[in-house]
Protein backbone atom coordinates (compact mmCIF):
# COMPACT_ATOMS: atom_id res chain seq x y z
CA UNK A 1 0.00 0.00 0.00
CA UNK A 2 2.98 2.56 0.43
CA UNK A 3 4.23 1.85 -2.85
CA UNK A 4 0.71 3.25 -4.17
CA UNK A 5 1.17 6.10 -1.91
CA UNK A 6 4.23 6.74 -3.28
CA UNK A 7 3.09 6.18 -7.04
CA UNK A 8 0.38 8.43 -6.22
CA UNK A 9 1.86 10.66 -4.09
CA UNK A 10 -1.66 12.96 -3.85
CA UNK A 11 -3.62 10.04 -2.63
CA UNK A 12 -1.33 9.69 0.72
CA UNK A 13 -1.79 13.67 1.03
CA UNK A 14 -5.54 13.36 1.00
CA UNK A 15 -4.91 10.03 3.34
CA UNK A 16 -2.91 12.48 5.74
CA UNK A 17 -5.71 14.90 5.65
CA UNK A 18 -9.00 12.53 6.37
CA UNK A 19 -6.28 10.49 9.17
CA UNK A 20 -5.63 13.81 11.00
CA UNK A 21 -8.45 15.24 10.97
CA UNK A 22 -10.13 12.95 13.99
CA UNK A 23 -6.90 13.17 15.50
CA UNK A 24 -7.08 16.98 16.07
CA UNK A 25 -10.82 17.29 16.87
CA UNK A 26 -10.21 14.99 19.61
CA UNK A 27 -7.14 17.20 20.99
CA UNK A 28 -8.73 20.59 20.79
CA UNK A 29 -12.54 19.07 21.90
CA UNK A 30 -11.75 19.87 25.30
CA UNK A 31 -10.53 23.25 24.63
CA UNK A 32 -13.82 24.88 22.98
CA UNK A 33 -15.60 26.24 26.25
CA UNK A 34 -11.54 28.09 27.35
CA UNK A 35 -10.50 29.57 24.24
CA UNK A 36 -11.91 32.39 21.60
CA UNK A 37 -13.51 30.86 18.49
CA UNK A 38 -10.88 32.19 15.96
CA UNK A 39 -7.82 31.56 18.54
CA UNK A 40 -8.95 27.78 18.26
CA UNK A 41 -9.71 27.71 14.83
CA UNK A 42 -5.89 29.03 14.26
CA UNK A 43 -4.53 26.27 16.54
CA UNK A 44 -6.66 23.40 14.74
CA UNK A 45 -5.87 24.34 11.57
CA UNK A 46 -1.77 24.79 12.89
CA UNK A 47 -2.19 21.42 14.27
CA UNK A 48 -4.36 20.03 11.20
CA UNK A 49 -0.91 20.92 9.19
CA UNK A 50 1.48 19.60 11.75
CA UNK A 51 -0.27 16.21 12.01
CA UNK A 52 -0.97 15.55 8.39
CA UNK A 53 2.45 16.19 7.46
CA UNK A 54 3.80 14.35 9.92
CA UNK A 55 1.29 11.23 8.06
CA UNK A 56 3.19 11.73 4.66
CA UNK A 57 6.44 11.86 6.55
CA UNK A 58 5.12 8.09 7.90
CA UNK A 59 4.05 7.29 4.38
CA UNK A 60 7.16 7.83 2.69
CA UNK A 61 6.49 10.76 0.57
CA UNK A 62 9.06 13.17 -0.93
CA UNK A 63 9.93 16.22 1.90
CA UNK A 64 8.34 18.87 -0.93
CA UNK A 65 4.36 17.30 0.38
CA UNK A 66 5.13 17.84 3.76
CA UNK A 67 4.83 21.68 2.97
CA UNK A 68 1.76 20.83 0.73
CA UNK A 69 0.05 19.05 3.85
CA UNK A 70 0.98 21.72 6.61
CA UNK A 71 0.14 24.54 4.21
CA UNK A 72 -3.30 22.93 3.02
CA UNK A 73 -5.14 23.59 5.77
CA UNK A 74 -3.98 26.94 6.51
CA UNK A 75 -4.87 27.98 3.44
CA UNK A 76 -8.59 26.57 3.41
CA UNK A 77 -9.12 28.13 6.70
CA UNK A 78 -7.76 31.92 5.61
CA UNK A 79 -9.78 31.03 2.59
CA UNK A 80 -13.38 29.93 4.22
CA UNK A 81 -12.71 33.07 6.71
CA UNK A 82 -12.00 35.57 3.79
CA UNK A 83 -15.25 34.13 1.97
CA UNK A 84 -16.43 34.16 -1.54
CA UNK A 85 -15.36 30.81 -1.69
CA UNK A 86 -16.36 27.98 -4.67
CA UNK A 87 -18.22 25.06 -3.47
CA UNK A 88 -15.65 22.48 -3.72
CA UNK A 89 -14.15 23.25 -0.26
CA UNK A 90 -17.90 22.44 1.35
CA UNK A 91 -17.97 19.07 -0.44
CA UNK A 92 -14.74 18.16 0.49
CA UNK A 93 -15.25 19.08 4.22
CA UNK A 94 -18.49 17.13 3.93
CA UNK A 95 -16.85 13.71 2.78
CA UNK A 96 -13.81 14.28 5.20
CA UNK A 97 -17.12 14.81 8.02
CA UNK A 98 -18.59 11.85 6.42
CA UNK A 99 -15.47 9.13 6.46
CA UNK A 100 -15.10 9.98 9.82
CA UNK A 101 -18.78 10.34 11.57
CA UNK A 102 -20.39 7.65 9.34
CA UNK A 103 -21.17 5.42 12.22
CA UNK A 104 -23.24 7.87 13.94
CA UNK A 105 -25.76 8.67 11.16
CA UNK A 106 -26.26 4.45 10.25
CA UNK A 107 -25.50 3.09 14.04
CA UNK A 108 -25.95 6.09 16.12
CA UNK A 109 -23.03 5.71 17.61
CA UNK A 110 -20.89 8.80 18.23
CA UNK A 111 -17.02 8.81 18.72
CA UNK A 112 -16.32 8.54 22.39
CA UNK A 113 -12.50 8.63 23.12
CA UNK A 114 -11.42 6.59 26.03
CA UNK A 115 -8.90 8.29 28.53
CA UNK A 116 -5.81 7.30 29.65
CA UNK A 117 -7.24 6.82 33.47
CA UNK A 118 -10.14 4.66 32.20
CA UNK A 119 -7.26 2.33 30.04
CA UNK A 120 -5.19 1.93 32.99
CA UNK A 121 -8.20 0.65 34.92
CA UNK A 122 -9.02 -2.34 31.96
CA UNK A 123 -5.29 -3.05 31.82
CA UNK A 124 -5.54 -3.92 36.10
CA UNK A 125 -8.62 -5.62 35.57
CA UNK A 126 -7.24 -7.90 32.60
CA UNK A 127 -4.36 -8.33 34.88
CA UNK A 128 -6.04 -9.32 38.21
CA UNK A 129 -8.18 -12.01 35.97
CA UNK A 130 -5.52 -13.23 34.30
CA UNK A 131 -6.76 -12.49 30.62
CA UNK A 132 -4.95 -12.76 28.01
CA UNK A 133 -7.35 -11.48 25.11
CA UNK A 134 -9.26 -8.57 25.07
CA UNK A 135 -11.77 -7.01 22.14
CA UNK A 136 -12.59 -3.31 21.80
CA UNK A 137 -16.16 -3.06 20.14
CA UNK A 138 -15.84 0.45 18.25
CA UNK A 139 -12.57 0.96 19.13
CA UNK A 140 -12.29 4.74 17.57
CA UNK A 141 -8.76 5.71 17.52
CA UNK A 142 -7.41 2.48 19.51
CA UNK A 143 -6.50 4.00 22.42
CA UNK A 144 -7.65 1.16 24.87
CA UNK A 145 -6.35 -1.27 22.52
CA UNK A 146 -2.93 -0.16 22.51
CA UNK A 147 -2.81 0.19 25.92
CA UNK A 148 -3.61 -2.88 26.86
CA UNK A 149 -1.62 -5.37 24.15
CA UNK A 150 1.70 -6.85 25.09
CA UNK A 151 3.02 -8.11 28.41
CA UNK A 152 1.40 -11.92 27.35
CA UNK A 153 -2.29 -9.93 26.40
CA UNK A 154 -3.56 -9.88 22.80
CA UNK A 155 -5.55 -6.77 22.24
CA UNK A 156 -7.77 -6.27 19.42
CA UNK A 157 -9.79 -3.15 18.09
CA UNK A 158 -12.94 -3.52 15.45
CA UNK A 159 -14.16 0.12 13.68
CA UNK A 160 -16.08 0.76 10.69
CA UNK A 161 -15.86 4.47 10.70
CA UNK A 162 -13.38 4.54 7.29
CA UNK A 163 -10.82 7.59 8.71
CA UNK A 164 -11.64 7.05 12.36
CA UNK A 165 -10.36 3.00 11.44
CA UNK A 166 -7.24 4.22 9.30
CA UNK A 167 -6.15 6.57 11.93
CA UNK A 168 -6.17 3.56 14.27
CA UNK A 169 -4.64 1.41 12.12
CA UNK A 170 -1.77 3.60 11.63
CA UNK A 171 -1.33 4.46 15.33
CA UNK A 172 -1.31 0.43 15.90
CA UNK A 173 1.60 0.01 12.72
CA UNK A 174 3.61 3.21 14.13
CA UNK A 175 3.34 1.83 18.00
CA UNK A 176 3.70 -2.05 16.87
CA UNK A 177 1.02 -2.38 19.40
CA UNK A 178 -2.90 -3.75 19.06
CA UNK A 179 -4.11 -4.93 16.22
CA UNK A 180 -7.13 -2.83 14.34
CA UNK A 181 -9.95 -4.27 11.83
CA UNK A 182 -12.28 -2.60 9.85
CA UNK A 183 -16.04 -4.56 10.36
CA UNK A 184 -18.96 -4.43 11.44
CA UNK A 185 -19.55 -5.02 15.24
CA UNK A 186 -22.48 -7.24 15.04
CA UNK A 187 -20.65 -9.67 12.62
CA UNK A 188 -17.16 -10.07 15.14
CA UNK A 189 -16.44 -13.36 16.32
CA UNK A 190 -16.04 -12.42 20.45
CA UNK A 191 -15.96 -16.37 21.34
CA UNK A 192 -12.57 -16.76 22.23
CA UNK A 193 -12.66 -13.34 24.19
CA UNK A 194 -11.42 -12.92 27.96
CA UNK A 195 -12.50 -9.56 27.49
CA UNK A 196 -15.19 -7.50 25.89
CA UNK A 197 -15.30 -3.37 25.98
CA UNK A 198 -17.65 -0.82 24.24
CA UNK A 199 -17.89 2.59 24.83
CA UNK A 200 -20.97 3.13 22.49
CA UNK A 201 -24.47 4.73 23.15
CA UNK A 202 -27.39 3.86 24.63
CA UNK A 203 -28.62 2.73 21.01
CA UNK A 204 -27.01 -0.55 20.32
CA UNK A 205 -26.86 -2.03 24.37
CA UNK A 206 -30.15 -4.35 24.81
CA UNK A 207 -29.00 -5.87 21.05
CA UNK A 208 -25.23 -6.14 21.73
CA UNK A 209 -25.63 -7.51 24.90
CA UNK A 210 -28.02 -10.34 23.48
CA UNK A 211 -25.21 -10.86 20.97
CA UNK A 212 -22.38 -11.15 23.66
CA UNK A 213 -24.17 -13.31 26.37
CA UNK A 214 -25.00 -15.74 23.27
CA UNK A 215 -21.38 -15.65 22.00
CA UNK A 216 -18.86 -14.78 24.19
CA UNK A 217 -17.95 -18.16 26.73
CA UNK A 218 -18.64 -18.92 30.01
CA UNK A 219 -16.51 -17.28 32.05
CA UNK A 220 -15.28 -13.66 30.29
CA UNK A 221 -16.61 -10.42 30.77
CA UNK A 222 -18.20 -7.55 29.05
CA UNK A 223 -17.36 -4.12 30.50
CA UNK A 224 -19.23 -1.03 29.34
CA UNK A 225 -18.16 2.62 29.76
CA UNK A 226 -20.82 4.71 30.74
CA UNK A 227 -23.65 3.32 29.18
CA UNK A 228 -25.79 0.38 31.24
CA UNK A 229 -27.87 -2.86 29.47
CA UNK A 230 -31.25 -1.76 30.00
CA UNK A 231 -33.37 -3.79 32.51
CA UNK A 232 -29.79 -6.30 33.63
CA UNK A 233 -28.26 -5.50 36.94
CA UNK A 234 -24.01 -5.34 36.56
CA UNK A 235 -22.16 -7.57 38.61
CA UNK A 236 -20.35 -4.58 39.59
CA UNK A 237 -20.10 -0.16 38.90
CA UNK A 238 -17.02 1.07 39.22
CA UNK A 239 -16.86 5.28 39.25
CA UNK A 240 -13.25 6.06 38.51
CA UNK A 241 -11.52 9.52 40.00
CA UNK A 242 -11.04 10.99 36.64
CA UNK A 243 -12.29 14.54 35.31
CA UNK A 244 -15.61 12.82 34.01
CA UNK A 245 -16.46 10.50 36.75
CA UNK A 246 -16.20 7.43 34.10
CA UNK A 247 -18.62 4.65 35.40
CA UNK A 248 -17.81 0.97 34.14
CA UNK A 249 -20.73 -1.58 34.01
CA UNK A 250 -19.07 -5.36 34.60
CA UNK A 251 -21.90 -8.09 33.35
CA UNK A 252 -19.47 -11.49 33.51
CA UNK A 253 -21.26 -13.99 30.95
CA UNK A 254 -21.26 -16.95 33.67
CA UNK A 255 -23.57 -15.05 36.15
CA UNK A 256 -26.96 -15.37 35.43
CA UNK A 257 -29.02 -12.62 33.89
CA UNK A 258 -31.55 -10.54 36.68
CA UNK A 259 -34.24 -8.22 35.13
CA UNK A 260 -34.48 -5.38 37.32
CA UNK A 261 -37.52 -4.30 39.06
Amino acid sequence: MLVLFRKTPILGALLAQVVALPIVAAATAPLSTMVERLPLIGLALLLQGLVAAGITRVLGLARWWLVIAFLFPLAMGTALLVGNLPAWPFGLAFLLLALVFSNTTCGRIPLYLTNTETASVLRDVMKDREATRMLDLGCGLGGVVRALDGEGRTARGVENAPAVYLTARLLSAVTGRGEIRRGDLWKTDVAQEDMVYAFLSPAPMAALWQKLKTEMKPGSLFVSNSFPVPDVDPDEIWELQDARKTKLYFYPISAAVTPME
